[in-house]
C-alpha cells in the first residue's frame, strides 16, 4: 500500500514511517507539497495533519478532492476535538487522534481501503 504522511513535525512523521515500515510511504512537511506528492504518487491513503504552516491540511484536502474526488484521506491531529469537524467536512474519511495506536491506525487503514 502506497501512503503519503503529511506533517510539519519530522518526529511524527518518522513515528507513522515506523509504523508503516511494510508499506510504502511518501512524506511532505507542508499542505503544497503534499499535494504535489498526491499528483506524483497517487497514494492509496493520506494521512494529513490538520495544523501546519502556509497550507494546512484543511485547505490541502480540498485542494487534493477537488481534482481527485475518490482520495482517501484520514486527518491526523493532536486538536481533532477542535478541528476534526473542519477537516471532515472537507471531505476526509475519518479523524485519528493524536497520540493513537499503531493498531488503530492499522485498523483505519483497513476500513478505508481494504489492505492492511
Amino acid at each position: 500500500m502506497r501512503i503519503l504522511v503529511v506533517d510539519d513535525d519530522i518526529t511524527m512523521r518518522e513515528l507513522l514511517k515506523l509504523m508503516l515500515k511494510n508499506h510504502e510511504v511518501y512524506e511532505a512537511d507542508n499542505g503544497e507539497k503534499a499535494i504535489s506528492m498526491y499528483e506524483r504518487f497517487r497514494p492509496d491513503v493520506v494521512l494529513m495533519d490538520i495544523l501546519m504552516p502556509k497550507l494546512n491540511g484543511i485547505e490541502t484536502t480540498k485542494r487534493i478532492l477537488e481534482k481527485h474526488p475518490d482520495a482517501v484521506i484520514i486527518g491526523v491531529s493532536a486538536f481533532a476535538s477542535n478541528k476534526g469537524n473542519e477537516i471532515l467536512d472537507a471531505g476526509a474519511k475519518e479523524v485519528l487522534e493524536k497520540p493513537f495506536t499503531r493498531k488503530k491506525l492499522r485498523e483505519l487503514l483497513q476500513k478505508h481501503t481494504g489492505k492492511s
